[in-house]
């Protein structure tokens, strides 16, 4: 005679297998991710020097901005309301919400085409604002896919980029200016945009746009100000520590950031496997939320240092073969960015345990603390001590920002277990 826990067993160790292969193609996917970023990183600071790469990087920052406004309005309500929903359902959603994606590109590419109509800068904004269309679509279709549970084809469209940008990057190099390489790094995401539409068989419906965000106001404006305060604290840092210090500084910074590149473009885009994995613990066992963000939080943080501590003993030869001149004042970053790094990955487990409980309004002011504690920490250590204090002041902000993170879960948690509403919609 089975039993009633021989029965669930079974179920419980599929269940597992299959979070385990989610999780699996997500790193898989932000492996891949990581990897691009880093080898177009590396490649533009041996290519263009630090002044230059110090030009590009404010183009790189400031698409972080934008891409942030489009994953608040277009993909992270598709994340959270659409995970795990019948196909019909996430269809008509990703077709709505890949448009609102594809029209944010759009018009914030047409106005940094109007703000690069001169000075150092001008060329590099006014190449960024023809791109970012394509960026921003080629986001979506990973979020798209996320959602839906199959991360082969995130991982897949990402490979696309990365094939795409080798050649795209070799131009670049031959014509040796920073526009040339916002074009190449662009252009090779258009490309993988293009393959999304075909992998998932929908277009992006530019029309549904409005419909999406109007559907939507509840979570997407409020994922909008919580996102943008996020990137734009960056992009004020760095704007900032150009005027304080040097736009040479905004390269060392950069650089410094590379040598922990995986982690990073982990941390950017970990909304993608996370947020859709928690909304699912939330709907089967939502007792297991809490302890799925400690583990993954706690999980990033130790790698982080791990990785950081590996850094420390690359010899200055190998160094200076990664980033050349960038190297040695980068390297003296090291222990500073990793420890931001460490307490940044800490604090996204938390917020993707606010993002899958739908608790905007309490994300929103997670966020907006930390925000400020990361600009303040940022500019207060550059005005204090140059290019280093800058490094340490943000390893403290992140630390203060991450036990904002968890202070909001642990209050959001016990709302919910007193009144639980689940965040998911069929149409």
């Amino acid at each position: 005679m089975t039993t009633e826990g021989e029965r669930t067993r079974p179920k419980t160790a599929n269940a597992g297998r299959a979070l385990a292969g989610r999780l699996s193609w997500g790193l898989a996917d932000q492996a891949a991710s990581s990897l691009s970023n880093f080898a177009v990183g590396i490649y533009v600071a041996r290519s263009l020097g630090v002044t230059a790469f110090g030009v590009f990087s404010l183009a790189w920052v400031t698409y972080g901005v934008v891409l942030n406004v489009s994953r608040g309005l277009a993909t992270d309500p598709l994340m959270v309301r659409f995970s795990a929903v019948p196909d019909a359902a996430w269809r008509g959603a990703v077709a709505r919400s890949s448009g609102a994606a594809l029209g944010v590109g759009a018009a914030l590419g047409a106005a940094c085409l109007l703000v690069g109509v001169g000075g150092r800068v001008g060329p590099a904004f006014a190449c960024l604002g023809v791109v970012l269309p394509g960026l921003l679509l080629q986001d979506a279709w990973r979020f798209a896919f996320f959602a839906a549970g199959a991360g082969r084809k995130a991982f897949v469209n990402d490979l696309v980029w990365g094939v795409a940008l080798v050649p795209a990057l070799v131009v670049a190099a031959r014509v040796g200016s920073v526009a040339a390489f916002v074009l190449a790094w662009g252009g090779s995401a258009a490309v993988a945009a293009v393959c999304g539409c075909f992998q998932s068989g929908i277009r992006p419906r530019l029309t549904g746009a409005r419909e999406w965000l109007r559907a939507h106001r509840d979570l997407g404006y409020r994922y909008l100000v919580e996102n943008v305060s996020n990137s734009g604290a960056s992009q004020l840092r760095a704007y900032g520590l150009g005027a304080i210090v040097g736009v040479g500084a905004v390269g060392v910074i950069r650089g410094a950031e590379l040598l922990l590149g995986p982690f990073l473009a982990v941390l950017m885009g970990l909304s993608l496997v996370t947020v859709a994995e928690a909304a699912r613990v939330l709907r089967r066992a939502p007792h297991r939320l809490g302890p799925f963000c400690l583990l993954l939080g706690g999980g990033q943080a130790v790698a982080a240092l791990l990785w950081g501590g590996a850094l420390l003993l690359v010899p200055d030869r190998a160094g200076e073969l990664v980033l050349g001149g960038v190297w040695h004042s980068a390297a003296e970053l090291i222990v500073p960015v990793t420890l931001g790094v460490a307490g940044a990955g800490l604090g996204t487990g938390a917020a993707a345990g606010l993002r899958a409980l739908g608790t905007a309004r309490r994300s929103l002011r997670a966020q907006l603390l930390a925000s400020a504690c990361y600009l303040g920490g940022g500019l207060g250590g550059a005005v204090a001590a140059g290019t280093v204090g800058s490094a340490w002041g943000v390893a403290a902000a992140t630390a203060c920002g991450s036990a904002v993170w968890w202070l909001h879960l642990r209050t959001a948690l016990r709302e919910h277990r007193q009144n639980p509403i689940p965040e998911v919609r069929t149409s």
